[in-house]
């Protein structure tokens, strides 16, 4: 196989997963970071099937890849297994599970996020049951926008100096 081949193939494949991502990101579980609620998430964790602003996506890299496998959903390349996981899952049904249980507002300042994004996916603090479900179309999809989140996280300005 030539290697032109094998760019033709991947660019078909990259506008392929493209597509698939505005017509994912489209879809109002998904127009909101999984954990803090931002608008417009660019970012997702492949494993955990998540959608997730720029700051979420840090604090989940640093929950280590065995928890959450981060990528940008602009900038990298995405395997079809990966596209897979995005499209079964979703926020709305991953925070079905994972906030199943949850009563506590989603914290306010920027600090707590990381206690919190823990507390949620290493813990497991509010799920209802220990195991993933292998077919996640069977939880209801929960479905937060930051219009109606009063605890959605502040848009902090950064000066450079």
């Amino acid at each position: 196989m030539s290697s032109r081949y094998v760019r033709v193939a991947d660019k078909e494949l990259n506008d392929k997963h493209t597509a698939i991502f505005n017509e994912l990101l489209q879809r109002e579980d998904n127009q909101v970071c999984a954990d803090c609620n931002r608008k417009d998430p660019r970012w997702a964790s492949w494993n955990l099937g998540i959608f997730i602003c720029i700051r979420c996506s840090g604090i989940h890299r640093s929950l280590g890849v065995h928890v959450s496998k981060v990528k940008s959903v602009d900038l990298d390349t995405w395997l079809p297994e990966q596209m897979e996981n995005m499209i079964k899952w979703g926020n709305g049904r991953a925070n079905s599970y994972w906030e199943d249980r949850l009563t506590d507002a989603i914290p306010k300042d920027t600090n707590q996020m990381h206690s919190w994004i823990q507390m949620k996916y290493v813990q497991k603090r509010w799920i209802s049951s220990d195991t993933i479900p292998d077919d996640p179309s069977q939880l209801p999809i929960k479905v937060k926008t930051a219009a109606s989140m009063p605890n959605h996280l502040p848009m902090v300005p950064f000066f450079f100096f």
